[in-house]
Order: C-alpha cells, then sequence, then structure tokens
C-alpha cells in the first residue's frame, strides 16, 4: 500500500510502498554524519525511494544546490519522483533511472558530496529474501561495493566527499575500495547496540584527500 510519511523536518513528506523496500534509521543517521558546504550538489547513490537526499536537504535547505537521485529499481525511482512533486522540489531534485555502472559521462566530476546506503551484504552470504526487490537492496547482487566506490569516486569533483554508511564488519572491505579509487577516508563514527560491540559505521571520503582518519565519538542506541 502506497503511503505518505511525515520527515518531521522541514515540513516534508516521503512516499513509501510496502510492498518496497522501506528505508531504516540508517538511512536517516548517513543524512545527519554528512557535513554539507555552500552550494553542494548532492549526489545521492542507491538513493531508494529518496530518504538520504531527501532528509539531508530538509536538514541543510539554504546550503544544497542539488538533489540527483539515483536508483536502478524503476518502482523505487517512481516513488521518488512523486516526492519531489509532492514536495515542489523539481527545481532543486532530479533523479536516474539508472545502474550505476552505467552512469552517463556527464554525469562525471559533476558533485561536490556523495551520499549512499548500498547493500551491506554480499550476494553470497545468508539466505536471500524472497521478494527479489528487497534482496536487491540488502545485499550485492546487482552492484558490488567495489563497483559502488568506483561510481562513487566517478561522480565527485576533485576534493569532493563521499559519505557512506555500512555494517560493521565490511569496513575494511569498504576503506581499501576507497583507497584504490582515491577516496582517502577522512571521518569515521561507529553506531553500537546498548552494551554490545559496533554493528554500523559512517565514514567520509575526499576524492584526492590526504591521510589522516579522525574517529568520531561513538553513537549508542
Amino acid at each position: 500500500m502506497l503511503t505518505l510519511e511525515d520527515l518531521g523536518i522541514g515540513g516534508l513528506k516521503i512516499y513509501q510502498d510496502d510492498k518496497l523496500y522501506r528505508f531504516t534509521s540508517d538511512a536517516v543517521r548517513l543524512s545527519e554524519f554528512a557535513k554539507v558546504k555552500r552550494g553542494d550538489e548532492v549526489a545521492d547513490l542507491c538513493s531508494g525511494s529518496g530518504i538520504v537526499g531527501l532528509h539531508l536537504y530538509a536538514l541543510n535547505k539554504e546550503a544544497i544546490k542539488s538533489v540527483t537521485f539515483f536508483e536502478m529499481q524503476t518502482p523505487l525511482y517512481e516513488l521518488s519522483l512523486k516526492t519531489i512533486e509532492y514536495n515542489g522540489l523539481e527545481k532543486k531534485f532530479s533523479a536516474v533511472n539508472k545502474r550505476l555502472q552505467d552512469i552517463d559521462k556527464n554525469f562525471y566530476g559533476k558533485f561536490s558530496l556523495v551520499v549512499c546506503n548500498p547493500p551491506y551484504m554480499r550476494a553470497d552470504s545468508g539466505e536471500h529474501d524472497a521478494d527479489p526487490s528487497v534482496a536487491a537492496c540488502k545485499r550485492e547482487i546487482y552492484l558490488s561495493l567495489e563497483e559502488l566506490v568506483f561510481a562513487a569516486s566517478r561522480v565527485l569533483k576533485f576534493g569532493g566527499r563521499a559519505c557512506i554508511v555500512h555494517r560493521a564488519d565490511r569496513l575494511v572491505d569498504l576503506f581499501c575500495a576507497m583507497r584504490r579509487y582515491n577516496l582517502e577516508p577522512k571521518r569515521l563514527q561507529l553506531v553500537c547496540a546498548a552494551e554490545k560491540e559496533p554493528y554500523l559505521f559512517m565514514t567520509e571520503g575526499v576524492k584526492g584527500g590526504k591521510s589522516g582518519l579522525k574517529i568520531l565519538k561513538n553513537i549508542n542506541n
């Protein structure tokens, strides 16, 4: 069933469909972690229904110049279009229905900030969800971690930032891929459940940045 949900900030609302993948608190945490600079042109990769880019905009309306959603699954892409239209954001928001591996060259080097809440699990790990569209959002079936980082690096300007959220046990995988594609990790924040080890992390990498990682205080649920 199609629903229209209030973000609780900025007077904005987002369309969701209970037959499709619904966003989690990880997406909201990422939008709060990302640091926006005035005039930023933002690419939201693996955007789903558009929660990260929309919430980021709600937090930074005056600073953000534009937001572009990139989502390969057509039903989720169409939800993001409905959300853009409902909120009257056509002048600042756009959406692209395409695999990240196939992004048009006119997007290369265009963006100053990338945000991404990607599939967390390897394609060959564990039992897949029965719904293929949900499985594609959770697992690297159509997009590997390596391909994601490569795409982020391609669309970023030199000096641009990529903010990514991922599972804690994939941190080394992500950092290695980031360095391979000239994204130097600069900030790291871990998310922990009460009295337990970290299960999630958020990081920011700078394209062409110098080495030097700042580790922020953990977030405790």
